[in-house]
């Protein structure tokens, strides 16, 4: 209840957060279950944690198959992750027990579609530019900051560029910026945290989610690295670095992504919005920033 109570508020990230406190309860109920799983997923979406939404959904299918909800989740998740085939397979599944399911007669179609569509493209051109025009970067005023084409150099050499050793996140070399079908965009964003040479890696970041509610799901558990029990979503400072100036900018955690990016100082690189993670006042922050100009936004 309290989970779908902040659903209809739209705090996705505290619904994630209620409907895993009633997971782990590990309740006996199968329906109940597939309901915390289903909804978990469902708020997931909304955040743009594609991933997250179709283990769910995937989850809650395992324990009732013929759950067409979970199904149309994940239909709907691969389809966001550009995972065609699949998707048509979630919706031929969920059609053989609703052949009139609405919603799966045309994302099945949307998925044929767009298919056949990627298997005309010459292998040549960028996958992420069929699906993404330059024009919403401008009309958001977004400054990118163009990098080699090989997209595992861009990767690479975007992070080699913001001066932070050990660092590095396979999944950042797969996942691009695309356009929602309501006109959003959402971006693959990297979280790294200097003091433990960690990162996270966010496939699908929309626009016009906040970043305190990604800090929530994300560390609604403690990390295995945070020993010292001190990286809690109220206890976290964020950061971007103007590498030109070399000069550091702290964030609002209440900001949407947008805000961040339209920063006059912000550019992205290697198509992927990165931000730095701090405990407040910890000692390795303090002489992390020591001789830094800090700015706060």
């Amino acid at each position: 209840n309290e989970g779908n109570e902040y659903f209809r508020e739209r705090d996705y990230g505290k619904a994630v957060i209620a409907y895993t406190a009633g997971l782990q309860k590990q309740c006996g109920d199968t329906e109940l279950n597939v309901v915390l799983l289903s909804n978990r997923g469902a708020a997931h979406f909304y955040l743009g944690n594609y991933r997250s939404a179709l283990k769910d959904a995937v989850q809650a299918k395992k324990l009732k198959p013929t759950h067409l909800k979970a199904i149309i989740r994940g239909a709907l998740c691969h389809m966001e992750l550009k995972n065609f085939s699949e998707a048509i397979a979630w919706c031929d599944e969920g059609l053989q027990i609703d052949s009139e399911e609405k919603k799966l007669v045309e994302l099945r179609a949307k998925a044929d579609r767009l298919k056949l569509i990627l298997s005309l493209i010459l292998p040549s051109i960028p996958l992420w530019l069929v699906f993404f025009s330059l024009p919403a970067l401008q009309e958001r005023n977004i400054k990118l900051v163009l990098e080699p084409s090989n997209e595992e150099e861009e990767i690479s050499d975007g992070l080699a560029e913001m001066s932070l050793d050990g660092f590095c996140s396979d999944g950042a070399t797969g996942a691009k910026v695309h356009l929602d079908a309501d006109g959003s965009l959402s971006w693959p964003v990297l979280f790294l945290y200097p003091e433990h040479e960690q990162t996270d890696f966010i496939e699908a970041f929309h626009e016009n989610s906040r970043f305190i509610d990604h800090l929530m799901v994300m560390f609604a558990e403690l990390p295995p690295w945070d020993l010292e029990r001190k990286y809690l979503p109220g206890n976290l400072e964020l950061y971007f670095e103007d590498e030109e100036r070399a000069e550091m900018y702290e964030l609002n955690p209440e900001h949407t992504l947008l805000q961040v990016l339209q920063h006059q100082r912000y550019f992205v690189k290697a198509g992927t919005p990165a931000v730095l993670a701090f405990a407040k006042r910890s000692p390795f922050s303090k002489k992390f920033f020591s001789g830094k100009k800090v700015h706060r936004l």
